[in-house]
């Protein structure tokens, strides 16, 4: 099988693409390796060229990061047409061609509140109209390279070798499901190799089943730190309260459980991200 990765530098696209090179041909799509891969141009040529040759396609990419990116940058013009030309423009393509594809939303898709959250419910609609499936992600965690879109865990491992005091942006209190990249990497390609089967659920939860508060979150990784001779105190701000709290606990769909289930603990697999870090 050749598969189609759009972005692939990503997160989720990196360790995607490391996974699935031991067993498939890959092709590889994202700004980050040229300007020519950037999927807000129109009628992108190597975009089409790559379509016509891939069996499958991973459609990862979008302009997003963590709760502080979002906060600073989703209201904003830039984001928006970002997000608005990148999904145009592939979609388009995955039209024409008609192919088989996967679309990464959000649990944050139910939140009309959120410009990030209406993009990713317009991007579901779209892979339903095609017949395709969009797997929704919660909180995947894992090592990261933009430190300006980094998300929670990275963001106190990052602080706490820098610092043996860090001051969380919350209270700590609003609750979360954190999910390893690699057990997502392992899930998607389920879902590939079920694509027939699955695609009438339409819309797949990726998530551990495990909803943990942020308070719990920083003593696994004070924990981590410990283990490695190193005491940091991560404290809660007590005067901010997570606006997204109240929203956050939606209950994922547990059907995927019986094609899959995670391998890493929480503490797995803040300890695999956090040897990478240590060692830089």
């Amino acid at each position: 099988m050749n598969i189609l990765i759009l972005g692939s530098e990503g997160q989720i696209g990196k360790y995607l693409s490391v996974y699935l090179k031991k067993k498939y041909k890959i092709f590889s799509f994202d700004l980050i390796n040229n300007y020519t891969e950037d999927l807000r141009i129109h009628k992108n040529k190597k975009l089409r060229s790559l379509m016509k040759k891939s069996d499958f396609v991973f459609f990862l990419a979008f302009d997003v990061g963590g709760s502080k990116y979002l906060r600073n940058y989703q209201y904003s013009y830039k984001f928006l047409m970002n997000n608005i030309s990148i999904m145009k423009n592939t979609f388009e393509q995955l039209a024409f061609y008609k192919k088989k594809f996967v679309f990464a939303t959000s649990q944050m898709s139910n939140m009309s509140h959120s410009p990030y959250g209406i993009l990713k419910k317009i991007g579901e609609d779209l892979t339903s109209s095609l017949n395709c499936i969009s797997v929704k992600f919660w909180n995947v965690y894992g090592i990261e390279k933009n430190q300006k879109k980094n998300h929670v865990i990275t963001d106190f491992i990052l602080n706490g070798l820098k610092y043996d005091f860090v001051k969380m942006e919350t209270n700590g209190l609003e609750k979360r499901d954190f999910l390893f990249a690699e057990d997502c990497c392992i899930a998607l390609e389920k879902i590939m190799l079920n694509f027939k089967k699955l695609r009438s659920k339409k819309i797949i939860d990726l998530h551990s089943g495990k909803f943990v508060s942020i308070r719990f979150l920083a003593k696994v990784i004070s924990k981590v730190f410990m283990r490695y001779g190193k005491k940091v105190r991560f404290v809660p701000n007590r005067s901010v309260t997570d606006n997204l709290q109240n929203n956050i606990m939606n209950k994922g769909d547990s059907f995927f459980f019986k094609y899959w289930k995670p391998k890493n603990s929480l503490d797995q697999g803040v300890q695999k991200v956090f040897k990478n870090y240590f060692r830089k």
